[in-house]
């Protein structure tokens, strides 16, 4: 998969799955006669990379594999919070400059 100017430089493209290929290998390691290190093999991936993807599938089945990009559920919720913060922010400043103005007015 690399080429030996890639290899010389030390400089090796970093392979994606998709999460139809983490399910369906994770899915096959619980197969009879199959196991991590069988499947890994079989795959052409490390052993280490499948017990992750499968503590990730373990750890939050709804949000594992999400992709780049994707946000969590939390995640969203948190820039929705930080973007009403900001305009509730410009809000107060609005009416402390208008309170001002009408100060200096009723003088």
């Amino acid at each position: 998969m690399t080429n030996s100017n890639e290899r010389k430089m030390g400089v090796r493209t970093r392979r994606q799955y998709t999460k139809e290929f983490k399910l369906e290998a994770l899915r096959l390691c619980e197969q009879p006669g199959m196991g991590p290190s069988r499947v890994a093999k079989d795959l052409g991936i490390s052993r280490t990379l499948l017990c992750s993807w499968s503590q990730q599938l373990k750890e939050s089945p709804k949000e594992a594999f999400r992709g780049h990009g994707t946000r969590t559920e939390l995640e969203g919720e948190l820039e929705a919070l930080r973007r009403r913060v900001r305009v509730l922010e410009e809000e107060r400043d609005i009416l402390k400059k208008a309170a001002t103005w009408f100060a200096k007015e009723s003088e």
